[in-house]
């Protein structure tokens, strides 16, 4: 099924933010450790000369180690859904939070069972959800022995086997596979408020080992509803042709 301006209700917008599972390198256990020094390692191998290669494996952990399902755990999760037809919609938003990743991931998870369930009739919309928000939460959900909903069970698919995913950096590519705009710098082109305020992602695993959760949880929302202005901002361009399409039916 095509989306329109008629059923957006079946999207459900998401972005989720992650911490390390432990506060400092030297608190993960050893193998994992080992694991870590490797890829460090092979940072440094790759790196050239004119970027910065002095930093240490504790200092290389802090600014990556959160990106990684393998080192770090979801501590967010910020969903969005549109309700009334466009342009009389309302953005709604929900936030699920906390330190105990299976209780947040299974809330998470039992939401899409009941209401995004089809992947047929159901989509999920983010920001670069196809290189890191899906991938992610189901290496989270495999790594705490949680089933996978029907949305995220897309191991081992083929592209068009995934086609509810709907990624906003994919719509702003329009087939140009070399590029990469940040939301930020699209909300700003687009004339929709940014979401970062005074909150990075590369703060955020600092914030919460910091005991910031509610700051985050904030942050997260906000990204969510600047995605939903931004991906309304897209399809409502081709507004004409959807109208008529929907007519024809």
């Amino acid at each position: 099924m095509a989306i329109t301006l008629h059923n957006l209700h079946r999207i459900l917008f998401i972005d989720i933010e992650t911490a390390t599972i432990a506060p400092q390198y030297d608190q993960l256990d050893e193998a994992l450790q080992e694991h870590w020094r490797q890829r460090y390692k092979r940072y440094l191998a790759y790196q050239h000369a004119d970027l910065e290669v002095n930093q240490t494996p504790q200092e290389y952990f802090d600014n990556k180690a959160a990106i990684y399902a393998e080192y770090a755990k979801v501590i967010c999760i910020s969903i969005g859904y549109i309700r009334g037809q466009y342009p009389d919609h309302e953005l709604r938003l929900r936030t699920i939070k906390g330190d105990d990743e299976v209780e947040l991931l299974t809330e998470f998870s039992t939401f899409l069972h009941e209401y995004y369930y089809d992947r047929y009739n159901h989509f999920l919309c983010g920001h670069n959800i196809r290189e890191f928000d899906v991938p992610f939460l189901c290496r989270r959900m495999i790594i705490n022995q949680m089933r996978l909903p029907n949305l995220l069970n897309i191991m081992g698919a083929k592209a068009w086997e995934a086609s509810h995913l709907i990624d906003t950096l994919d719509l702003w590519k329009f087939g140009d596979y070399k590029h990469y705009t940040s939301l930020d710098l699209l909300c700003q082109v687009l004339g929709v408020e940014s979401p970062k305020g005074s909150i990075s992602g590369q703060d955020v695993s600092r914030l919460y080992w910091s005991g910031e959760l509610e700051d985050i949880a904030a942050y997260c929302e906000r990204d969510v509803r600047a995605t939903m202005e931004v991906y309304l901002k897209c399809i409502n361009s081709g507004r004409d042709n959807q109208v008529s399409a929907a007519e024809e039916e």
